[in-house]
């Protein structure tokens, strides 16, 4: 596909793509519910945002436009749902940097770790040209077109033993995310990535079928993992973006007026949940402790090292790293 963030986002320079005149004039007027899919469960701010954006596009636009958010994969997992906006049968879907990324090298560096090292940075990061730019490719790569990034506090791992920092992750059957860029740094870690679907998670820290787990604390809360674990550490190293996508064949068929709409109300809802997550993180981070799982902070010595051999893999294939690493460096 041709078409760029830009032209979808800024509108059709003149006797550039498609007309905008009578047709759309006419699809101004018809009353349009937008389906958007989402993998995460009902009550994660991801989702909360996603129902924000929808009940503020239904009233400014007095119930012409609004939003059908489908929560926990119900329309397949984020590939497939990926699909589905390049086909244009899906209007919208909020993905994680985990598939992007596994796509688009360029995507996946924001991923890289210790770009950042705590959640108040990230959400820093994330509002900087540099993340922003990085959604530039998405309308060529993946026929669809980036609208605005959502965040999650940084990754965690929870054990289930006993563990007393990052030297512990050394031989662990870990279940981690299955993108590479998550996968490359737990392995130089000493780590086994283990990937498991999420349903399962839970029985199989349970079952000993793994030894740990990482992920955000909003999603590790929303399933209890503190109840099979012994030891949480915060990392401080890694951390998970979504970025709110439309399907490019869709917005085609939208007017300007109405792409400014959902654009601009999809990242003032997302700058909330970005704001939120770094004021809430303590409260969340109180309830584990109140459940008596201890807390860890994570202190690395020879993060150099880990930074240095990770990048060797990583700069090749996304040059932008060094600018996110210099960027990060400054937040």
């Amino acid at each position: 596909m041709t078409f760029s963030r830009r032209t979808f986002l800024g509108g059709v320079a003149a006797g550039a793509a498609l007309s905008l005149a009578t047709p759309s004039l006419v699809r101004a007027q018809e009353t349009r519910t937008l389906r958007l899919g989402i993998v995460t469960p009902p009550g994660h701010p991801w989702n909360n945002a996603a129902l924000k954006v929808g009940e503020a596009l239904k009233a400014e636009t007095n119930g012409r436009l609004s939003i059908s958010v489908f929560p926990a994969g119900q329309l397949g997992n984020e590939a497939a749902m990926l699909q589905q906006m390049q086909s244009g049968a899906l209007d919208l879907g909020w993905i994680m940097t985990a598939e992007l990324g596994s796509r688009i090298p360029a995507v996946a560096a924001i991923n890289a770790p210790w770009v950042v090292d705590s959640t108040a940075k990230v959400a820093k990061l994330v509002r900087e040209p540099v993340a922003m730019k990085l959604l530039d490719v998405l309308p060529a790569e993946t026929g669809t077109v980036g609208l605005a990034w959502g965040i999650t506090t940084m990754r965690v791992v929870f054990s289930a033993k006993e563990i007393a920092g990052l030297d512990d992750i050394n031989g662990m059957k870990l279940r981690i995310n299955t993108t590479p860029a998550y996968r490359d740094f737990y392995q130089l870690l000493g780590a086994a990535p283990t990937p498991i679907p999420t349903p399962a998670v839970f029985d199989a820290m349970s079952n000993g079928q793994v030894d740990g787990l990482e992920a955000d604390l909003d999603f590790s809360w929303n399933q209890r993992f503190d109840k099979v674990s012994k030891t949480m550490l915060k990392m401080n190293a890694i951390f998970m973006p979504c970025v709110a996508l439309a399907s490019g064949r869709v917005w085609q068929t939208l007017p300007e007026a109405d792409r400014e709409i959902i654009a601009r109300l999809t990242k003032s809802a997302l700058d909330e949940q970005i704001d939120a997550t770094v004021a809430n993180e303590p409260a969340l981070l109180e309830k584990f402790a109140g459940a008596g799982i201890p807390i860890k902070d994570v202190t690395v010595a020879d993060a150099g090292r880990i930074i240095a051999e990770y990048d060797k893999i990583w700069l090749p294939k996304a040059p932008v790293l060094a600018e996110l690493r210099k960027v990060g460096a400054t937040l």
